[in-house]
């Protein structure tokens, strides 16, 4: 078991050594801190992140820029045992992706123990066998050190039982910052040699439409009911500067639908007076002000979009 701490890291540089690019993924339960690492390591808010499982549903490209290689990071939707058309679907973004990838990085909470979901997930990595894989245990801030070193044991056990061989088992904590560096550093020699795949400052190649609806879905999701944030879809319809705007003081006009599948849940949303889905609109606005540098008004409506996750023609209309 080859368990990585960072009095070991290996960040010297050998002297002239080729460049690296390529593609890493990190899958996992939903909930495992995936979106959460992705962002550390590209060091700007790429994926949304949620206490909620199943909040990515786009595989987001975070692009990490090093002198000696690029790292581009496919954050998958978690892999799950799907209800619903939209379950299937996100499920088959997930197996498609590891199927085109350089690495794959299995990321495992240090605070939850092994569960059925882990090994359902494990014994699909265990077929594919050419693709390296790093066993990447999250969250390692909300433990003790006994309860680490139990996780990892347990961890190597799991690849030894399944026949997997963990190129690396690497502790991190996206939130603390803690050996987020070291990951980047073991991963970047696990990449083909290639010149940078993506121009140096590109963080991501997601649209910026795309990404401003997730935003705006984030901030819906914050404390609303258990059933709630698989119902909840965003579509940008438009993002227009606004005519006749001195050049210093620009203003973007976002018009946005946050569809749900009830009316029922329509309530939720709005809030009582509407209170909630200003606050919605206050806090995504925040985030996609810093996203894009400029004034924002951003104006949001709440529509109903019937059995959305288990309709075709709906689930075109609404990117998945």
């Amino acid at each position: 078991m080859s368990v990585r701490s960072q009095s070991s890291s290996p960040s010297e540089k050998s002297g002239g050594a080729a460049h690296r690019a390529g593609f890493a993924c990190f899958v996992g339960r939903p909930n495992a801190g995936k979106s959460t690492l992705t962002n550390a390591l590209v060091g700007k808010k790429v994926a949304i992140t949620s206490n909620r499982p199943q909040t990515t549903r786009h595989t987001v490209r975070g692009i990490v820029h090093r002198a000696d290689a690029q790292l581009i990071l496919v954050d998958t939707p978690g892999l799950h045992k799907p209800r619903t058309l939209l379950g299937e679907r996100l499920n088959d973004v997930v197996r498609t992706t590891w199927a085109e990838v350089d690495v794959i990085g299995f990321c495992l909470p240090a605070n939850e123990k092994l569960g059925p979901g882990d090994r359902f997930i494990a014994k699909e990595l265990a077929g594919i066998k050419r693709t390296p894989k790093v066993a990447v245990v999250t969250k390692t801030d909300l433990v003790d050190s006994k309860a680490l070193a139990e996780q990892l044991i347990a961890i190597d056990q799991l690849g030894k039982e399944l026949g997997i061989e963990w190129a690396q088992i690497v502790p991190v904590s996206a939130v603390a910052g803690k050996q987020v560096e070291l990951l980047a550093d073991l991963l970047a020699p696990m990449m083909p040699q290639s010149p940078p795949l993506y121009p140096e400052g590109d963080l991501t190649d997601e649209p910026e439409q795309v990404m401003v609806a997730e935003l705006i879905r984030e901030a819906a999701l914050e404390g609303v009911r258990d059933e709630l944030p698989h119902s909840i879809a965003v579509v940008v319809e438009e993002m227009l500067p606004r005519e006749d705007r001195p050049a210093d003081k620009p203003l973007l006009d976002i018009h946005a639908n946050i569809y749900i599948e009830r009316s029922s849940q329509k309530g939720i949303i709005i809030g009582p007076q509407g209170r909630r889905l200003k606050d919605v609109g206050i806090k995504s606005r925040k985030q996609i002000e810093a996203l894009l540098g400029t004034p924002v008004f951003l104006d949001l409506h709440v529509k109903v979009a019937k059995d959305w996750q288990r309709d075709p023609k709906q689930l075109r209309k609404l990117g998945f």
